[in-house]
């Protein structure tokens, strides 16, 4: 049940006070219903009030006590952005917290208001406040823009209407704007409206004509005030520009421009403009240019800008060909009015043409023995000047056998001077240089190559009289002995040199089968190997014999000696060596000093030194017993035998020769010191049965020894061999005597003046550089010496002449035989040689003249050139008449078998001549033997061929109605290329009312036609008037061309837009989206093209509403651009303003109805809300209090609210659209620690609408849970001998709080063990629960150990819980057996005894050994590892005893060694070894004799075993180590040459001055020298290289006599900063 309680003052329900002169109004409304109060109190206020202004005591007005504001946790809650007042608890009161503006508040909206919430807590009570904000005058009237800009034609009519922009107030009622007022009033006055929204727009009305002449301009002030007090006003400027009308034609300043330009001006060059005045402004003033009348060379030539008047050169200007240009501009304005003027341009001449030098015949080669006078080439110079500047001299460069003369007139003849010699210059090349007289004077040039050919007239010539040369014997079949090189001064075929043996026996046998020559490289080969004890010399004869004809040879002596080798080892006859004989010698133990043993006997077949032999002992048991004689092989004592020497004696002697490298051979004597034979017999079986054993180690030391020995050895010899043959290759490439003949390629040429080789002939040699990674090429080509390196040859030397020998090469051979092989019926036969002699050969000049018409047939007669000359056919046949012409296009063909002249192709006379009249084309035929020139000059006549034509088809006049009559259009004119009667003659216009026809005539004779307005137009009743200009030329049959004219006439602006309706009304719903079509305003104009041109916009529009509306300002569409919301406007009239171009307008009226949607969903707002909440929290308690308001009304407006089920919550509604948020359950954070509490709030709408906030509630934590393993007892296993600081183990506790309840702390039980605290043996991680050893472990002292850890929890109180970590220790194998018996000790040599008797399984001894370890460490097994005689001692694997396998017998041996391996079970396993010397005996002390004997007899063997193995290793050693250097050093050299010439690193050349590129893709600068180094084995030599004219040439220099690396000896120039590169490579041909 609710009440109703009104406070009231003298029975009213409003109580008005006053305090501080302003006036609040409150009311207030309060429901009351069980535990919740409603109450409702209304406030009204100014704005603009300060800060902590005074709004009304709330704790009074709503009878709640300060201290229940207090306690209740009093606030101030609103649902927008913004707060504009706060409560102060302590006073009860309401007060101002921020500046209220009421037009940002509420706009346009009255009355404007605002509410908010006043909530206390405990219990709840909410009370609604509305705060009404009363307006004041504090804002003047504002017009969207300060000034306003208007444009009106000068004609505009009475009464013309123009909307303008209202003034926007945004004070309500009095306030607001209230009149309008505008001044000066004299020429437009002022009309208000108002619409039914009550805003009000005005129009300018035209109440008086306008005259620009008189006023172009007008300024107004438009002033708006409103009703408050004080009152408020705003102003705008407007300022109106009164339109021109075209009613004045453009002048020209002058009717004749003139100017000079010289002819040589570039392109672009500005020579003059033409001016004219227009006395309209704006675009009726705007003057543009172009050309009326000109030629189409001139319209080729000259540009004219269109707004500046500026005439530019387009082309090249020639006074040869025109000297005068005359051009008439047409000046014009945008209405059609225009002017014409003439523009003379006068072009100065300048000397621009350079003689022109064409070759009529030309000799390329000529034979040395050519006689004085030899016509060489015939030339014909020409330029195109006049006067000095045509007069032409003509010179060649000094120092040259040739001279120049001339024949006729523009003819010379250029012929030898004196008499030619190829050995000294191989070519020549000719500059012809040509100069006119003009100021300054130009010259052209000319250069002819001649090459001299070569004549056969010097004979071969060797570099020695006579060769020798010896050659080692055993030489391989083929081997290259020697190579004879003989020079031939001549060229080509006749310096082809070829070789022969000359026919001669020797000893019977013919020479040819001792040896043989190349006939092209003078190789000299060895057919057999020879033999020095064979044959010891031998001499024959070389021919030499070039290609000439007749040919021309000499000979040559060659002597070979063949020179011995060292290729027999020395033969031992005595002491004969057999397998059988054991001892070959005896020497009795009385033997004295110098007692003669044997002698050794050896031969060698070799002779010389080869055969001088020397005799050494190598090896001997006693080396101080016996000497052997170095050069006779007598081997005697040095000293007295005695009765210590050992019986048994070894001598090893060997024989060695003393050639290099030596032979030797190896004989082994056996020596007895004995008195008897039998004595030393039985000996030496003993002595062989107990060393078999030593000698076959030693056997296989020796060879192993010797096997590397021989590797290394043969590796050096390889080594030095490849050096020695690459020294030899270089010496024989380089610093050999011989010449080398290079290959010269086509794209090089020699720059330099001292080559002597003719044209055409090639040649190759190859320079290396590193090992010979890189060829070079030369040339010859135009008499110079030109070395090219080709960088597209990838191939080392040796492999290019493995796979094809460049001198073998029958391809390389024609090429080398190209020498005279182009005769001169070669000679291409339009190049024909003229023989000019004037006073040899008589000379005949005539000068003939036809005229023909123009486009003739091909083959049309001409004239009879014979019988016009007086010569017969059979002249023109022998004298190989035929007509030279300096043109490409050759347009008369002579028939030489009939003797006339024919069309050879059709004759334009337009495109030969153009407009040059009279038009003619001059060639000249030439007849030898003799020689005779004519000159024959055809004139082209022109016929009417073509018909005048326009430039254009059809031309578009522009011209304003009120164009007065007189008034001049200007044409173009047409163009016939025909010339004289044939030209264009006058022009005719078809009938028409309003224009006529008047011709003129250019000084250049160009015609051009103007038309002239005779009677006023009238664009209403003639829109466009069509016309016909006909151009007639005087021809037959006559000719003519037409243009079309089409005349538009220009409407004058006299009427304004006019709107279809005055109000456009429509309806939307306010959900329309963006885009969508409102309506479509439409006015019309009775004028046309611009002047009809309507403009559409927005008037008296205010800016929130542009914000929403969008207006086609072409075709008046008005579109959605906002968002509608009919909550706010439920209409809106909008104002419309159609406007010309001429600023002429009218306005009308937009009005758009609303339709109310449901767009409006629920909206949510927070009042309070408590997270997080702790899980122990009591069910009902308060979580949130949130309010739900709807801004649709009825259905629409009515919200229900929901949250998610499942939850331990529900939703209590308290006071209307306020509800509160409770538990419904208990909480626990161990199951969810938060949750999202979604409420959804749905309006009753259709479609109804809906909105949904999301709480996130975290539920905080109590420490209720202690921590808690997985397991109660962890065990850990770790190995003895760990590293102190081992991770043993890893505990992990869970507690299922949070944050600091659930942070673990692991903690060990203080307890000891043996007396000791746990902590020293293991500690563990506070932290991470890791469990750490703090010291190694030992197995055999500590089995395990079992601790107590405890995890504690951060909570308050703590909670704890217990568990306890088992730790087991591994054992390792970390002991080795230990022998307890046999004992080992360095004294005893002998350990067990077996008897002979011992049969088989006799117990020798037993190894007994122990093993500290446990388990299967400790387990152990015997075996035996090694053994004298392995089958007859086995040991025990488990027990370790020693038995015999077999029966012992005799024939085992005495003494016998057994190893012995003790090994455990572990992993990895550990051993003990143990040596035990066995004696296979029946006494002791036979025992204690034998091993003293076998110890003194064995130190021999053990010292040589270790020699053999120390040299052994030191030989491989030193194998490895010459293996590995050897590929260190090829490896550096590889990547050195990469780095030096296979990288993508770029190398830069350095290029001698001399040499100069031919080629066309060289890539450096031209003028630019580098200098690089390029190696020729081993890097001893460098080259230069020049960029020349874009060319990549290598320069030859013949001046250099040395070789590469003989030049690198004498001065290394790599180590010499200021030494420039020396020339380096030998010219090869002389």
């Amino acid at each position: 049940m609710a009440f109703c309680c009104l406070l009231s003052i003298s029975d009213s329900m409003w109580m008005v006070f006053t305090h501080s002169k302003w006036q609040v109004v409150f009311f207030i409304l309060c429901f009351s219903g069980m535990d919740v109060v409603n109450c409702n109190v209304r406030y009204s206020i100014p704005e603009e009030m300060p800060e902590g202004s005074f709004v009304g005591n709330i704790a009074k007005d709503l009878g709640i006590e300060i201290s229940r504001l207090i306690s209740g946790k009093a606030r101030v809650v609103t649902k927008g952005g913004r707060q504009y007042v706060d409560l102060s608890r302590d006073k009860g009161t309401l007060v101002v917290k921020e500046r209220i503006d009421r037009e940002e508040l509420c706009k346009q909206t009255t009355p404007c208001s605002f509410s908010f919430d006043l909530i206390v807590e405990n219990p709840i009570q909410l009370h609604r406040v509305t705060v009404e904000v009363q307006d004041i005058n504090d804002n003047a009237p504002l017009f969207p823009k300060e000034n306003v800009n208007l444009k009106i034609a000068e004609n505009a009519v009475l009464g013309a209407r123009f909307p303008l922009d209202s003034a926007i107030d945004t004070d309500v009622g009095l306030n607001s704007i209230q009149s309008y007022k505008l001044h000066p009033a004299d020429s437009f006055k002022l009309e208000v409206h108002s619409q039914t929204d009550g805003n009000k727009y005005i129009e300018m009305v035209l109440q008086r004509e306008l005259d620009r002449e008189e006023r172009d301009e007008i300024k107004l002030v438009l002033v708006a005030a409103d009703g408050g007090s004080p009152q408020k006003s705003g102003t705008v400027k407007i300022h109106i520009t009164v339109l021109d009308v075209n009613d004045n034609a453009p002048v020209c300043k002058q009717s004749v421009f003139k100017t000079e330009v010289r002819e040589e001006s570039p392109a672009g060059t500005v020579i003059g403009s033409v001016s004219a005045a227009d006395a309209d402004e704006g675009a009726n003033g705007h003057v543009s240019y172009s050309f009326a009348v000109a030629s189409k060379e001139a319209r080729e030539l000259f540009e004219i800008n269109t707004d500046t008047g500026e005439i530019t050169i387009l082309g090249h200007l020639d006074y040869e060909s025109q000297n005068s240009y005359q051009l008439n501009i047409h000046a014009r304005d945008k209405g059609g009015l225009a002017d014409t003027c003439k523009y003379v341009i006068d072009v100065i001449d300048e000397n621009d043409n350079s003689p022109t030098i064409q070759l009529m015949s030309f000799s390329n080669t000529l034979p040395e023995n050519s006689p004085l006078g030899t016509t060489v080439a015939v030339i014909n110079v020409e330029d195109a000047d006049s006067g000095k500047n045509g007069l032409v001299h003509c010179s060649l460069n000094q120092n040259i056998p040739f001279n120049i003369e001339s024949s006729l007139t523009d003819y010379y003849s250029l012929i030898t001077d004196d008499m030619l010699d190829r050995e000294s210059f191989a070519e020549y090349n000719i500059s012809i240089l040509v100069s006119d007289q003009g100021s300054p004077a130009r010259h052209a040039s000319k250069i002819l190559t001649v090459k001299i050919s070569d004549v056969n007239d010097n004979p071969p010539i060797f570099d020695s009289d006579e060769y020798k040369t010896f050659v080692g014997e055993n030489n391989s079949p083929g081997l290259t002995i020697l190579t004879v090189k003989a020079k031939d001064a001549d060229w080509g075929p006749n310096a082809q040199l070829s070789y022969f043996l000359k026919d001669e026996d020797m000893r019977g046998v013919p020479i040819s089968f001792l040896v043989s020559v190349d006939s092209l490289t003078g190789t000299i080969h060895a057919v057999k190997s020879f033999d020095f004890e064979q044959l010891k010399s031998f001499a024959f004869n070389v021919t030499a014999r070039d290609g000439g004809s007749p040919p021309l040879s000499c000979e040559v002596t060659i002597n070979i000696n063949i020179q011995d080798q060292n290729d027999n080892a020395p033969q031992v006859l005595y002491p004969v060596q057999t397998g059988s004989s054991v001892v070959a010698e005896i020497v009795p133990r009385a033997a004295d000093v110098g007692y003669l043993v044997t002698k050794v006997v050896a031969v060698d077949v070799d002779s010389g030194q080869n055969a001088w032999l020397s005799y050494k002992l190598h090896k001997a048991t006693d080396r101080a017993l016996f000497e052997v004689g170095l050069q006779n092989g007598e081997i005697r004592t040095v000293r007295q035998v005695t009765d210590k020497d050992a019986v048994k004696q070894k001598l090893t002697v060997v024989v060695e020769d003393n050639g290099h490298p030596s032979r030797s051979a190896v004989v082994s004597i056996n020596v007895a010191v004995a008195d008897s034979f039998p004595e030393v017999l039985s000996e030496f079986t003993d002595f062989t049965h107990e060393k078999q054993y030593n000698d076959n180690l030693t056997f296989y030391l020796v060879l192993a020894l010797a096997a590397v020995s021989f590797l290394f050895i043969t590796c050096v010899v390889v080594i030095i061999s490849v050096k020695i043959y690459r020294w030899r290759q270089s010496r024989f490439l380089y610093q050999s005597n011989l010449p080398v003949i290079p290959y010269y390629p086509p794209h090089y040429a020699d720059t330099g003046v001292t080559g002597t080789l003719p044209h055409g002939y090639n040649y190759e040699v190859c320079m290396t550089t590193d090992s010979r990674k890189s060829d070079c090429k030369f040339s010859t080509l135009g008499g110079q010496s030109v070395l090219v390196v080709d960088p597209s040859f990838t191939e080392t030397m040796q492999r290019a002449i493995k796979e094809q020998n460049c001198l073998e090469d029958p391809e390389l051979q024609k090429m080398v035989r190209r020498s005279y092989r182009q005769p001169l019926d070669r000679v291409i036969l339009w190049r024909v040689l003229f023989v000019v002699v004037v006073c040899l050969i008589s000379n005949t000049n005539a000068q003939i003249r036809y005229s023909v018409p123009e486009e003739m047939k091909k083959g049309s007669l001409i004239g009879n050139i014979a019988h016009d000359l007086g010569l017969d056919a059979q002249r023109l046949r022998s004298g190989r008449a035929r007509i030279v012409s300096g043109d490409s296009t050759e347009y008369v063909e002579l028939k030489t078998d009939k003797g006339i002249l024919v069309v050879k192709e059709r004759i334009d006379r337009e495109q030969l001549c153009a407009e040059t009249t009279p038009c003619s084309f001059t060639f000249e035929i030439i007849l030898d033997n003799p020689m005779e020139l004519h000159h024959v000059t055809v004139e082209i006549l022109d016929v009417n061929d073509h018909s005048p034509t326009f430039p254009n088809d059809e031309i578009n006049l522009e011209i304003s109605e009120s164009a007065a009559p007189g008034a001049l259009f200007l044409l173009e004119s047409a163009d016939d290329p025909d010339v004289g009667l044939n030209a264009l003659q006058h022009y005719t216009m078809s009938p028409n009312d309003y224009f006529i026809l008047k011709e003129h005539s250019s000084p250049d004779g160009i015609k051009y036609a103007e038309m002239v307005l005779q009677k006023p137009l009238d664009r209403e009743q003639h829109p466009r008037l069509s016309l016909i200009l006909t151009a007639v030329d005087g021809g037959n049959p006559q000719r003519s061309g037409n243009m079309k004219i089409e005349v538009t006439l220009l409407d004058i602006n006299d009427n304004a837009p006019i709107f279809n309706q005055s109000v456009y009304r429509t309806t939307i719903a306010e959900n329309a989206p963006k885009g969508t079509y409102i309506t479509t305003v439409n006015a019309s104009d009775a004028d046309s093209e611009a002047n009809s041109l309507i403009s559409y916009s927005f008037a008296n529009f205010k800016s929130n509403r542009n914000d929403i509306f969008k207006i086609d300002r072409k075709t008046g569409v008005i579109t959605l651009t906002g968002i509608f919301d009919y909550e706010r406007a439920k209409k809106h009239e909008i104002g419309i303003e159609a406007k010309d171009q001429g600023g002429l307008g009218n306005s009308a009226k937009v009005i758009v109805d609303l339709i109310d949607v449901n767009d409006n969903a629920p909206v949510i707002s927070v009042m309070s809300f408590s997270s997080p909440v702790t899980e122990d929290a009591t069910v009902g308690t308060t979580i949130a209090i949130f309010s739900v308001k709807d801004l649709d009304a009825g259905d629409n407006g009515h919200v229900d609210c929901t949250i998610d089920r499942n939850t331990p919550f529900k939703l209590q509604s308290s006071l209307r659209n306020y509800y509160t948020l409770v538990t419904d359950a208990a909480l626990d954070r161990e199951r969810v620690v938060e949750y999202n509490i979604t409420i959804t709030a749905t309006d009753s709408g259709s479609p109804a609408l809906s909105s949904q906030k999301t709480l996130n509630l975290k539920v905080s934590d109590v420490n209720d849970n202690p921590p808690r393993f997985q397991k109660s007892v962890y065990t850990a296993y770790v190995t003895e001998n760990n590293s102190p600081g081992l991770s043993i183990f890893t505990l992990s506790a869970q507690d299922d709080d949070w944050n600091q309840n659930a942070r673990i702390s692991y903690l060990i039980d203080e307890t000891t063990v043996g007396g000791s605290p746990y902590s020293s043996f293991i500690s563990v991680n506070a932290d991470s629960g890791v469990v750490h050893a703090l010291r190694g472990f030992d197995y055999e002292q500590m089995k395990s150990v079992s601790v107590c850890v405890k995890a504690q929890d951060g909570g308050s109180p703590p909670l704890s819980t217990n568990v306890t970590l088992d730790i087991i220790i591994q054992d390792q194998n970390d002991n080795a057996p230990q022998v307890l018996y046999p004992v080992q000790t360095g004294g005893s040599v002998v350990a067990e005894i077996v008897p002979r008797a011992a049969d088989v399984g006799y117990l020798v001894t037993k190894v007994v050994a122990v093993d500290v370890d446990s388990g299967q460490n400790a387990w152990l097994s015997y075996k035996l590892q090694k053994a004298t005689d392995r089958a007859l001692f086995e040991v025990g694997l488990q027990n370790g005893e020693i038995r015999t396998v077999r029966q012992v017998t005799d024939k085992d041996a005495f003494k016998q060694k057994l190893t012995v391996v003790v090994e455990d079970n572990g992993q990895p396993s550990r051993s003990a070894v143990v040596s035990i010397n066995v004696a296979v005996a029946d006494s002791f002390p036979e025992v204690l004799s034998e091993f003293t004997d076998l110890t003194h007899e064995k130190q021999y063997n053990d010292n040589l075993t270790f020699y053999l193995v120390l040299a052994l290793a030191a030989v491989s050693f030193l194998f490895i180590t010459c293996v590995v250097v050897i590929i260190s050093v090829k490896i550096y050299r590889w990547r050195q040459s990469r780095f030096l010439y296979q990288s993508n690193l770029p190398v830069i050349p350095y290029y001698p001055p001399h040499y100069a590129d031919t080629g066309v893709t060289g890539t450096l600068p031209h003028g630019y020298n580098y200098e690089v180094c390029m190696t020729t084995d081993s890097r001893k030599s460098d080259c230069k290289f020049s960029t020349l004219g874009g060319q990549s040439v290598l320069v030859v220099d013949p001046s250099f006599t040395e070789t590469m690396q003989r030049a690198m000896k004498e001065n290394n120039f790599l180590e010499d900063p200021d030494n420039k590169c020396p020339e380096m490579v030998r010219s090869t041909v002389m």
